[in-house]
């Protein structure tokens, strides 16, 4: 069964596309079989992991022609031999244009109608979302098996995250009973402000059983990962080191639920 992991969260500059991307990277060296699908339309994860910055390359071959003609296969792109892509560009704002108007069915799965067909190719499927709730994140956890909460260790993000999970359980209940968090994961995280310390503190102590025991700290290795990309870096071990400590964490509470199920 694969299992498909959205990132979210209604806010921005939370680390929700270099998490998602370095995720499904570290899964694909690992030797899943893994695709990435793009539910942005900054289309930031499919220029990260593809590292092809101009998105015309990939006008009209995108997640919107996938969900409108309700099959992900024309439209993947392979970036390894274990790493795909499903990718977005800025035509993705025109969605809710097109479930509102076109889409004859559900709108709120129609995400996962397309990715069924290719289901059984991966291991994992890895979606990032847009800093809003949207018919892009609602289609996204309409179709996971998992969500992980990502929570930049802030105030407005701290007030965000009551809001979303209200949101994923309303979509468990409604629309997804499969759907499960994963955990909220606390990323940019600044070791020398106090108040970034104390907000990691704040969400472990008012979701003991959800906080990830990583914690994901601001690093320059880090954040320069999207300008000399995922292969080939000479700063990768170091950039990696916090997420592949998330990756293990995650990988356990995800074959935990498989084995309880």
């Amino acid at each position: 069964m694969t299992t498909t992991i959205t990132f979210g969260i209604q806010k921005g500059g939370v680390g929700k596309t270099l998490t998602s991307g370095v995720t499904a990277y570290l899964l694909s060296e690992a030797g899943y079989k893994v695709l990435c699908v793009d539910m942005d339309s900054q289309g930031n994860l499919t220029q990260f992991i593809s590292g092809i910055d101009d998105l015309s390359e990939f006008e009209n071959e995108t997640v919107l022609e996938a969900i409108k003609e309700q099959d992900a296969r024309p439209y993947i792109k392979g970036i390894s031999e274990n790493l795909h892509l499903l990718p977005s560009d800025d035509y993705l704002a025109t969605i809710g244009q097109f479930l509102y108007q076109e889409y004859d069915g559900n709108r709120s799965l129609a995400l996962h109608h397309t990715l069924e067909p290719v289901h059984k190719f991966y291991d994992f499927i890895i979606i990032d979302t847009p800093p809003a709730l949207s018919e892009q994140t609602i289609n996204a956890l309409s179709t996971s098996t998992h969500v992980v909460i990502m929570f930049e260790t802030s105030k407005f993000c701290y007030s965000a995250v009551p809001r979303f999970i209200d949101t994923v359980l309303t979509t468990k209940e409604r629309l997804n009973p499969d759907l499960e968090i994963a955990g909220i994961l606390r990323t940019l995280a600044d070791a020398k402000r106090v108040d970034s310390q104390a907000m990691i503190q704040l969400i472990e102590n008012e979701y003991p059983n959800y906080v990830f025991d990583t914690v994901i700290h601001r690093r320059a290795t880090t954040g320069r990962l999207p300008i000399y990309g995922l292969v080939n870096n000479s700063e990768s071990n170091q950039a990696f080191s916090y997420h592949k400590s998330f990756v293990k964490e995650l990988m356990d509470r995800v074959r935990s639920e498989k084995t309880n199920q």
